[in-house]
């Protein structure tokens, strides 16, 4: 594995193995009413982190992009994983349609591919986990905390990283 920690929150995966095992190590620290914002463009590997995740939460079932579905639901782990893909909304009130409402912040842990454009009226708690893309299998991860849970899920994931890396 050649998952790297960076200063303040900032990792390297130099292939699809990393970012998923990446998203294992998160999986580890995950609560029920945790929410994940995954932010990056295209490919860049937010539903490989996701199945990352999935995996680290003891789920064996597939995971891909929910686009056309909006949700999907993988509970066969430790806890619930309700994964969403709102890349094909346009306005808030389209929200209310995915079912988000009726888990977020509640039940399992919401990991939300594209919820950045919704952040003000999704949640005020939550970890956005922005993947940049630095070469054809390069990736930049970065955690950014918004509230207390999130800081407390940033400072456990940094540490676990410190063991990896």
């Amino acid at each position: 594995m050649s998952l790297t920690r960076e200063a303040g929150c900032r990792y390297q995966s130099e292939s699809v193995e990393d970012t998923e095992r990446f998203g294992e190590l998160v999986a580890a620290f995950l609560n029920e009413g945790d929410v994940l914002i995954l932010t990056g463009g295209l490919g860049v590997g937010k539903t490989h982190f996701t199945k990352g995740v999935s995996r680290g939460l003891g789920d064996a079932h597939p995971v891909t992009s929910p686009t056309f579905a909006l949700m999907a639901v993988h509970d066969g782990g430790r806890i619930p994983l309700f994964h969403f893909d709102l890349y094909r909304l346009e306005h808030a009130y389209e929200l209310e349609d995915t079912g988000i409402f009726d888990v977020l912040g509640y039940e399992g842990a919401c990991l939300l591919e594209w919820g950045e454009q919704f952040q003000d009226e999704l949640c005020d708690e939550y970890l956005s986990v922005v993947i940049e893309r630095q070469g054809e299998h390069r990736r930049s991860i970065r955690l950014e905390p918004f509230g207390k849970r999130a800081e407390e899920l940033a400072v456990q994931i940094d540490a676990a990283m410190k063991g990896v890396a």
